[in-house]
């Protein structure tokens, strides 16, 4: 992991000086499914729980491209992760952003290095190292919402599961994001 870690800070402070006035974003997407997740819970000594579960298959995916610094965010439910949907994403990221540019930090995904890739002239990316998941903050923003959006809920049907999802992100400050995305800024 020390490899991986002086390497994408390495990467990052070459692209941060050739780009000074670039904001720093890391992107991630997840997937959020109506199967149940089932969690630790308190329950009174000596009463033996039941606890329902849902098997499921229909899902959705969230994109979100956070910055750690100021904690602003840009999500996107998508179908889909694929070149397509990627593509669909940075463009709406890229007019969000307006006059401002973005280095935009993600893994690896074949989607994400595909030919058919289309990067608007405002975004500029920076890949994470090779199996190095932990290095991208996102990762601690899906932890947070799994847990209290799925962790011991079940949902009717996927459109259920999607309005909360959106009421969740909907919800998001800039104190909520930099809170849980906290790092060790990697320019330290």
């Amino acid at each position: 992991m020390k490899n991986s870690f002086l390497s994408l800070k390495k990467n990052l402070q070459e692209k941060i000086e050739e780009n000074p006035n670039m904001e720093l974003y890391f992107f991630d997407e997840s997937r959020f499914g109506t199967h149940s997740k089932a969690g630790r819970g308190w329950f009174p000594k000596g009463v033996r729980t039941s606890v329902s579960v849902k098997l499921g298959f229909k899902n959705f995916y969230v994109y979100s491209a956070v910055n750690v610094d100021t904690g602003d965010d840009f999500s996107f439910i998508m179908p889909n992760v694929d070149t397509e949907c990627i593509n669909v994403f940075l463009k709406e990221m890229s007019k969000n952003l307006k006059d401002r540019g973005a280095i935009c930090v993600m893994d690896g995904a074949g989607w994400h290095k595909s030919k058919a890739l289309i990067v608007p002239t405002n975004i500029k990316i920076i890949y994470l190292p090779p199996y190095s998941p932990e290095l991208n903050p996102v990762e601690k923003l899906w932890q947070y919402m799994k847990s209290h959006i799925i962790k011991n809920k079940i949902y009717d049907n996927i459109n259920d599961l999607e309005d909360a999802v959106c009421l969740f992100i909907k919800g998001f400050n800039s104190e909520l994001i930099k809170k849980t995305c906290s790092t060790n800024h990697f320019l330290c």
